[in-house]
């Protein structure tokens, strides 16, 4: 029986390549499952009941040291001005946040619809 080790669900794809490596690099045997068509699948690594000791173990001192590394190189972007901010991220998904605005705005239309009797 397999066991599942990191779901890929928005996870980057730097981090599951790392992670990739380091279970090949130890001996790991593992698998990889997709979340399909329409993304209701778990889409993860799964390592093999026998291993996943080893795997965890690994895996979470990967997972510190990341951790450590991410944040360490996100406190340099701040100090240097170089981190995205809100705007950065508006003006990269511009449509997605276009639409979300429209439907949010239709939504107080018709909630205040019947209260000033349009």
């Amino acid at each position: 029986m397999s066991r599942l080790l990191m779901n890929l669900r928005h996870a980057p794809e730097d981090e599951v390549e790392e992670v990739r490596a380091l279970l090949r690099e130890h001996g790991i045997d593992f698998y990889e499952t997709q979340a399909g068509r329409w993304r209701i699948s778990l889409a993860g690594i799964w390592v093999e009941e026998q291993d996943y000791e080893a795997a965890r173990r690994q895996f979470d001192a990967y997972q510190r040291e990341r951790q450590v590394r991410v944040r360490a190189e996100l406190a340099r972007q701040r100090e240097s001005g170089e981190a995205p901010g809100v705007i950065d991220s508006l003006r990269a998904n511009s449509l997605g946040f276009g639409l979300a605005l429209v439907v949010i705005i239709g939504i107080v239309v018709l909630m205040a619809w019947p209260y000033f009797g349009w």
